[in-house]
């Protein structure tokens, strides 16, 4: 039972990085991105190629898998960032799907669906079987925390503000002289990095990946964590991926007493349980479960009348 509260963290970790990877997306800059899993397919294949075809050390593999899924938000937030809320989300979900073809035909890189085997782990040698899983779970649970703390002190800077500005109405910061769609890939390129560096933790802990580890599911139960938790608060988008991860992963414990359901009906069984959740909240906690909270700006004093 031990060993798998320790998977259950590990996982729920690497959703953390994703949730907060899309709310400085979405929660603070209002770009709808759809194609999370591409950029998380590409942290996680870029690591396995630096480390495994390459034999680089894993840190460098990690370094260009943010480098990578970086220059990718880029080429994806130039070509569609003047694009808004529908038509962004079918790009970005074009482009998700673009990159799981590519991960699955392309074998020559990627090995294609016969999976591609990744030996190098985040691990000290010498450590025990359970000795391994906690120290994993310690550099993934660092990893979130460093995500967290970056995004969220961003997310209260100067530059916070002005996402939230371009959130609200891009109009307002760019009569103020704000650079919008700087903003605006900036903000992508950063939320892309952080989803790469997630596919390369999970690529690293679970060892063989393939293109199925990369669909619509993955997506979407980012969005639910996101939604859940609180768009645009920080701290919302950790507590609702925690929240989902541990709902999803505690549904596997139905199977045993659903036994004239088949795998794949408790598997649907287990989303329709989470969508039911974000059914309820989206009705009666419409802001989420931590909704975002932006201080006022304190009030200038008045100006004392004349004579």
């Amino acid at each position: 039972m031990d060993a798998y509260l320790v998977a259950i963290l590990t996982t729920a970790a690497v959703y953390v990085i994703l949730a907060l990877a899309l709310n400085i997306q979405f929660g603070l800059t209002g770009l709808m991105n759809f194609g999370v899993v591409g950029f998380y397919g590409v942290g996680a294949y870029t690591s396995g190629i630096m480390t495994e075809t390459l034999g680089q050390p894993i840190l460098l593999g990690m370094l260009a898998a943010i480098v990578v899924g970086g220059l990718a938000g880029g080429l994806v937030s130039l070509l569609s960032i003047r694009l808004s809320g529908d038509f962004l989300a079918i790009v970005t979900l074009g482009f998700a799907e673009t990159m799981r073809l590519a991960f699955n035909n392309e074998d020559w890189l990627t090995r294609g669906p016969r999976g591609f085997l990744i030996m190098t782990r985040p691990v000290i040698d010498g450590l025990g079987r359970g000795a391994t899983a906690w120290f994993i779970l310690g550099v993934f649970v660092l990893a979130a925390i460093i995500v967290f703390v970056v995004l969220n002190r961003l997310a209260g800077s100067p530059f916070g503000r002005v996402l939230r500005a371009i959130r609200e109405d891009d109009l307002v910061p760019a009569t103020l002289g704000k650079n919008v769609l700087a903003y605006r890939l900036q903000a992508f390129v950063l939320g892309s990095a952080a989803m790469a560096l997630a596919g390369s933790l999970y690529a690293h802990y679970v060892q063989t990946i393939t293109p199925d580890n990369f669909t619509t599911q993955v997506a979407v139960l980012v969005w639910m964590s996101l939604i859940v938790g609180g768009a645009g608060n920080m701290k919302g988008a950790v507590v609702g991926a925690l929240v989902v991860t541990a709902i999803y992963e505690g549904t596997r414990f139905l199977a045993p007493l659903m036994e004239f359901l088949t795998p794949t009906q408790v598997s649907a069984l287990r989303f329709i349980i989470i969508g039911t959740l974000l059914i309820v909240v989206v009705r009666y906690r419409p802001e989420g479960l931590l909704p975002e909270r932006i201080a006022p700006r304190s009030r200038p004093d008045p100006v004392p009348a004349a004579g």
